[in-house]
């Protein structure tokens, strides 16, 4: 892992993402790229043609916006993390797409302004927008994780073979961290499988991989989604691990009425690779 991009607007969840950054970036000696966007109203370019377009005053609000990210690499990182950072003119989904394309990242940490349920992480819409079409792993950062440590890794999967290329990039991750992997099944009343066919199930998925070390769980509950937040808060995990598709993000998976009984510390860091 060579470098990470982290989209920040200065708010207490790009703190948080920046934080994990900077663990895995402690971890694998990787450089951070912090991208400040811009969003210009349409027509404002237009606007340069005008007297009353004023450069001094553009010039002054850059330069406050540098003073910002400077403030916050100092408050965020230790000298000892590679940080590089750019202001751009831009959508926050194009831009965050153009520049990761640009350096080529292998990792976006993202922060989700999202309140207590699960629904405000997958359909805001700039994050979801770069979940559901990314082509690199995502991590989805909503709450702060003083204690993150990467030693506890859920991927919760339906076992089918369209996700192998994804789970490889999982393994590969768990290998850089020396991290758990908790293979999670969830059995639901709509789709059920014995205990016995679900671990035979996830055994004939894994049997090409070189695994570090794993641990295959087959959890019931009412729900997909509530099987994968309760599982992963009943071990304490750090992150989870999810593929998605990229007609919907994780609407197909994950629904508004999931995390209603949930409290917000049941949230945790979710990475996302697209199939």
């Amino acid at each position: 892992m060579k470098n990470i991009l982290v989209p920040i607007d200065f708010s207490k969840t790009s703190e948080y993402a920046s934080k994990i950054a900077a663990k895995i970036a402690k971890e694998t000696d990787a450089t951070i790229y912090l991208i400040h966007l811009i969003e210009v109203p349409k027509g404002v370019i237009d606007m340069a043609a005008s007297s009353k377009f004023s450069i001094p005053e553009s010039m002054l609000y850059l330069r406050k916006i540098r003073e910002k990210i400077l403030n916050f690499k100092n408050n965020i990182f230790s000298n000892s993390i590679k940080i590089k950072y750019f202001i751009k003119l831009n959508t926050p989904f194009e831009g965050i797409q153009k520049y990761a394309d640009k350096i080529d990242a292998d990792l976006i940490i993202m922060g989700s302004k999202g309140h207590s349920e699960l629904e405000e992480i997958i359909i805001g819409s700039n994050t979801e927008k770069v979940v559901r079409n990314s082509k690199r792993p995502v991590i989805v950062v909503k709450k702060d994780n003083t204690h993150f440590q990467l030693k506890k890794l859920v991927f919760a999967s339906n076992f089918k073979e369209e996700n192998k290329e994804v789970f490889g990039k999982v393994v590969h991750f768990a290998k850089t961290f020396n991290s758990k992997i908790y293979l999670l099944k969830v059995n639901t009343p709509a789709n059920f499988l014995s205990t016995s066919e679900a671990k035979q199930k996830i055994k004939d998925f894994i049997e090409e991989f070189n695994l570090p070390k794993y641990k295959i769980n087959v959890y019931s509950d009412l729900s997909v989604e509530k099987g994968i937040l309760n599982f992963s808060k009943e071990i304490g995990a750090d992150l989870i691990a999810l593929s998605t598709h990229g007609r919907s993000g994780l609407a197909h998976l994950f629904t508004g009425s999931v995390t209603k009984n949930l409290s917000k510390n049941a949230l945790k860091p979710m990475m996302t690779i697209k199939v």
